[in-house]
């Protein structure tokens, strides 16, 4: 089993499932690389980190994080700057309920296309 699985299936519920499922939903829309960096999920597109899975000391959600977030916070206003950082803008998600699956695959397949176009800093 790989390192960032057996992270995601050492977390409680409902944060074990939440985590599965978003990992499912991001492996089968994009050809990424999945590897544990910074004790987290990362999931790399096109040899780039893409996205990341947390869940943050004190809150009550996974944080589902894109790198490059802050350059579609217009087009996807559910994306937040919690922390108050540059590039990276994530949704939190207290259930899976709270979900929309379509509208992730939209955010997924945009952050996507911004990643082929941005250099990595």
């Amino acid at each position: 089993m790989k390192p960032a699985e057996e992270h995601i299936l050492r977390q409680p519920e409902p944060y074990q499932s939440i985590m599965l499922y978003v990992r499912s939903v991001i492996m089968k829309t994009l050809d990424v690389e999945e590897k544990y960096s910074y004790k987290l999920p990362f999931y790399y597109y096109n040899k780039k980190s893409f996205v990341f899975l947390n869940v943050l000391r004190g809150t009550d959600y996974v944080d589902v994080v894109f790198m490059d977030g802050a350059l579609l916070e217009t087009e996807f206003p559910e994306l937040q700057d919690a922390n108050n950082r540059k590039r990276v803008r994530s949704i939190q998600i207290k259930r899976l309920e709270d979900l929309d699956e379509m509208r992730f695959v939209e955010l997924l397949k945009s952050a996507s296309k911004i990643k082929l176009k941005t250099k990595q800093k």
